[in-house]
């Protein structure tokens, strides 16, 4: 996977808040790896709520777990929960070795996190295009059966969804994600900046967050590439921040995921 690769690009918390700093970001969205063994999620788990913790107002933190585990993971979802965590992500089925479209083994999952209003958040990529370190199998046709088996839940496709939004020019694939949204993370990589506004047609500015894809990308960059596309004046904002406030029922606005 990805994270064996000794060069892969990490980061602590400190790091963070100082590219925060340096870009003028009020708050971010935190996620966990998408880790095959429990006791990782677990450990993980622990430095991300304490991060939180330690900087509430800066540091939302998501958790992980791996679904194959069974009642543990449920057990670890509920104690994240309880400790702060306001999402599950960033989910990679491919990796932990589950289909996203598995309705049985995710459902009891699903139901806590819609229960604590929980957000679930997926790495998605490309079904065609170039090959790069993290691609991942996972395709647009996967978050969609899962929308479709559980209307109720709030997802979040990473990277544009591997495309799903263009989609939704099909009526019944539109009306299914109602309550998926896209993240915007590592566009530079994916994406002619044109993205921004087709896909804004298409789903509505209200269904993108703005993601940097930090520390592969600095925040300050990203938030560039977002200000020279020039949006419409309601858009930008909603993009950079507001979606992900109304998301997370936060005061005030946010200006990363």
């Amino acid at each position: 996977m990805l994270y064996s690769d000794p060069n892969a690009r990490l980061a602590t918390a400190e790091d963070l808040i100082r590219g925060m700093d340096e870009a003028e970001v009020a708050a971010s969205v935190v996620l966990n790896v998408g880790w095959n063994d429990h006791d990782l999620c677990h450990q993980t788990n622990d430095y991300l709520l304490e991060c939180g913790s330690r900087w509430p107002e800066r540091i939302i933190p998501f958790c992980m777990v791996q679904p194959t585990a069974g009642d543990v993971a449920l057990r670890e979802l509920e104690r994240c929960a309880s400790a702060g965590a306001r999402g599950i992500g960033e989910l990679r089925p491919d990796v932990q070795g589950y289909d996203l479209a598995d309705a049985n083994l995710l459902s009891p999952l699903v139901n806590i996190a819609i229960a604590g209003q929980m957000i679930l958040l997926a790495h998605v990529s490309e079904p065609v295009g170039h090959v790069y370190p993290g691609k991942g199998t996972v395709r647009p046709e996967q978050p969609y059966a899962f929308a479709t088996a559980f209307p109720d839940a709030m997802l979040v496709c990473a990277h544009w969804g591997g495309g799903l939004p263009f989609y939704a020019l099909m009526p019944e694939v539109g009306k299914a994600l109602a309550n998926v949204y896209f993240d915007t993370a590592a566009t530079q990589y994916l994406y002619r900046p044109e993205v921004f506004d087709v896909v804004s047609r298409i789903v509505g500015a209200d269904h993108i967050l703005f993601g940097s894809d930090f520390p592969l990308i600095r925040q300050r960059r990203a938030l560039d590439e977002v200000q020279r596309v020039q949006l419409p004046n309601d858009a930008e904002p909603a993009i950079i921040g507001g979606n992900a406030a109304r998301l997370l029922n936060l005061r005030g606005a946010m200006t990363d995921g």
